[in-house]
């Protein structure tokens, strides 16, 4: 059927067929939807699902939930502001296991969405004192991904140490920290300390699959 859909212009249409229905904005549904994929090899409850996060998301009038594909999961909202801040308290993981999270626009197919990034707040420790701020600490996260500014520059201020919003490539290694130097001749390494993530490979640092699962295990016969 979906083959058909992609290629309905080459085919050969009887007078009924060609019949064009004209769907304008006033006939298109008000909903907010989040395409989710969860990051496990075991079959998911939608009805666990829903109990898990109904008090955690404390939506207004609830969500509703879909089946999707493979371990992919749409979730329903009628208001935009839910879904928003519910991407921006990202990452989320769901037993254990993550899960990243997009805005669906239903424009597109979903089988042709990319699950490869998620947002996380990175701590970055060690920085010298003099050089302790956000100018310093974002471009020391440039290697880790693609910035996310922040609004609120309070939420970037640690203490001792600087956070950062990055969006990150769940199929690269965690970045562990970066070196630097000074142009006095100071040489030294920060630290990166993620927030809340879930299980990850400890073999090789990726959010894609856990050890048991990773080519380095299995080519070690474990």
């Amino acid at each position: 059927m979906d083959n058909l859909a992609e290629h309905w212009q080459n085919l050969s249409l009887n007078e009924r067929e060609d019949v064009n229905l004209e769907l304008s904005e006033d006939k298109s549904s008000n909903e907010f939807i989040m395409a989710v994929k969860f990051l496990t090899k075991r079959a998911l409850s939608v009805e666990a699902v829903i109990k898990t996060f109904n008090p955690l998301w404390r939506s207004k009038k609830g969500f509703k939930v879909r089946r999707a594909g493979d371990h992919i999961l749409l979730f329903v909202f009628d208001n935009r502001e839910e879904v928003d801040k519910i991407l921006s308290s990202a990452p989320w993981s769901f037993d254990e296991h993550l899960m990243v999270l997009q805005r669906y626009d239903k424009e597109v197919p979903i089988r042709t969405l990319k699950f490869n990034t998620i947002l996380v707040w990175i701590q970055v420790h060690d920085i010298p004192m003099r050089f302790l701020n956000h100018k310093v600490a974002e471009e020391l996260c440039e290697v880790a991904g693609m910035m996310c500014k922040e609004e609120d520059i309070n939420e970037m201020d640690g203490g001792s140490f600087i956070r950062v919003r990055v969006n990150i490539d769940i199929n690269k290694h965690l970045c562990r920290g970066r070196r630097f130097s000074s142009s006095q001749g100071e040489q030294g390494w920060v630290s990166f300390k993620y927030e809340r993530l879930p299980n990850l490979c400890y073999w090789c640092g990726s959010l894609s699959h856990v050890d048991k699962d990773c080519e380095l295990w299995i080519e070690s016969e474990g």
